[in-house]
């Protein structure tokens, strides 16, 4: 009897041969505009200790609260990994003194994320973000440049039917009035609103408002907004931040319900959402956290940035046919009938390779029948097949495989790694 098979845990994925190239030609892209925008890429652990999420994320997230792979390591620790990318960054930003370089410090982190939920359309426990973050400028016109590098991105990516949303949740003045604002609103419905509501209610009764409960939404629709408790600086930073997206003609709808979901936010908040993804619709999404780099011990420093979901941008590119078309097709098939016909195949096929040209050869002594069929199923561009007459004449007779059109080829030439002669 044989052992059972083993298959990839539930809620991860694999990324065939097959799909690569498109997660390459993404990464390429995200790569080539975060450049163009004066982004320095950055790395860092997959894991960190918990304590970072904890005061990053904040306690009160569904995030820490529910969703995060956290372990203790051989040393007792409590390690955690890494649910999002912001608090990582901050931490590296602290802990490396980057802060000593020009300002603005602009980064950007193409990750693998983890978190435990429950898999579904849009949703998976490991995914991977494309995300950037910006230390040192607290001015509305940083907030609509990193807006408007999220939605160049995406327009280059050929994302389409995108609607950006943005609000204001006011500094942490405004937002303290606006929870007391809040709570009053939520006390008075508290026999209606769920468990989870009334647990957070006290404690962060903004998180209340992400509630997926039909009957609390329902609620919740009449809950005060926090536009109506802005302060003056909050109110004209997102007037200009308005404005500077007005001039430069990006499009956006005001959601005074918008809040995200995780505790750092400040003042501007944004989310980029596309109608193919159904419930999970949310491509892209982040906002300014002015107290982040504080509360992680760093000194007061403003901060935005955003991450978008590469699984969802290519659900949203395959739904609209926009996903890219692979590159990698092997450009000449060398077939071989014979010892000595094989190693010439085999020293060929190298030497056009170190010139950058896609080769394959014949690696199972298959018929001359078989190797053609292989070539096809290879999607060859060129073949050609090389036996002793071939050798003895130092030609053979190069076949293109989309027309069958012929011509005849020196050996010496795919010796020098050189295809058309």
């Amino acid at each position: 009897m044989s052992e059972k098979k083993i298959t990839a845990p539930k809620g991860t994925h694999d990324v065939l041969p097959a799909q690569v190239h498109i997660w390459q030609e993404l990464e390429k892209i995200m790569h080539e505009t975060s450049k163009e925008y004066g982004y320095k890429q950055i790395r860092f652990p997959v894991f960190e200790h918990t304590e970072l999420f904890n005061r990053g994320v904040g306690d009160t997230t569904d995030v820490v609260q529910k969703e995060m792979y956290t372990f203790l390591d051989k040393g007792d620790r409590s390690i955690t990994l890494r649910p999002e990318g912001t608090a990582s960054t901050v931490r590296s930003y602290i802990e490396n003194n980057l802060y000593s370089g020009p300002m603005p410090v602009k980064l950007y982190y193409i990750i693998s994320c983890y978190r435990y939920e429950r898999p579904q359309a849009g949703r998976f426990r490991e995914f991977n973000q494309f995300g950037i973050e910006n230390f040192g400028s607290g001015s509305a016109l940083t907030d609509a440049e990193v807006i408007s590098l999220a939605m160049l991105l995406l327009k280059r990516l050929g994302v389409e039917g995108l609607t950006l949303y943005i609000n204001s949740i006011g500094c942490k003045e405004c937002r303290k009035k606006y929870n007391e604002t809040l709570k009053d609103f939520l006390h008075s419905k508290q026999q209606s609103l769920c468990d989870l509501c009334i647990d957070r209610m006290d404690r962060n009764p903004l998180r209340v408002l992400d509630c997926k409960n039909p009957d609390c939404q329902e609620i919740l629709k009449d809950a005060p907004t926090v536009d109506s408790v802005l302060c003056d600086d909050c109110v004209k930073h997102f007037n200009d931040l308005k404005k500077y997206l007005t001039e430069i003609g990006i499009p956006f709808e005001v959601d005074t319900s918008l809040v995200r979901g995780l505790d750092y936010y400040t003042k501007t908040v944004f989310e980029i959402k596309s109608g193919d993804l159904g419930a999970q619709s949310t491509v892209c999404g982040g906002g300014r956290y002015d107290g982040l780099v504080e509360q992680l011990g760093g000194a007061s420093t403003p901060g935005i940035g955003f991450s978008m979901g590469i699984e969802r941008l290519i659900s949203i590119l395959e739904k609209q046919n926009k996903l890219p078309e692979a590159n990698d097709k092997c450009e000449i098939f060398i077939g071989s009938m014979g010892e000595k016909a094989t190693e010439f195949a085999f020293k060929a096929v190298y030497a056009l390779r170190e010139n950058g040209i896609k080769a394959e050869f014949d690696h199972l002594a298959k018929s001359v029948k078989a190797q053609m069929k292989y070539a096809d199923k290879i999607g060859a561009n060129y073949s050609v097949i090389v036996g002793d007459d071939e050798l003895n004449k130092g030609v053979a007779t190069l076949k293109n495989m989309q027309n069958g059109e012929t011509k005849e080829i020196a050996l010496c030439d795919l010796l020098g790694g050189k295809l058309n002669g």
